[in-house]
């Protein structure tokens, strides 16, 4: 018998999706948002990013369909949520696949 696993016709070629379950998406964002912290994207830490200047009050954590850190900048007194930009998420997830 054939597997279940979900294939799609794209512009006359078959994509196979590989399917994750629950957890081991969770693993994977988790590992994710640990080499996030190791490249300075945590707690304590100051970051340039959006053109300003924030100091990093929480770790990173998932956030809808990307990673978040929670921040102030020094314009502002109250901390917000920054969605961390495709790119630094696409680095990360390239040293995992390298390494």
């Amino acid at each position: 018998m054939r597997d279940r696993v979900p294939r799609f016709r794209y512009n006359r070629v078959t994509v196979t999706i590989n399917t994750v379950t629950t957890s081991q998406q969770s693993v994977e964002i988790y590992e994710v948002c640990d080499r996030l912290q190791k490249m300075g994207y945590a707690r304590s830490k100051v970051i340039r990013i959006y053109g300003q200047e924030f100091e990093v009050v929480s770790d990173p954590f998932p956030e809808g369909d990307g990673i978040a850190v929670r921040a102030f900048s020094k314009r502002e007194t109250q901390t917000r949520t920054l969605k961390l930009p495709l790119p630094v998420l696409q680095t990360v997830t390239r040293k995992k696949k390298v390494a």
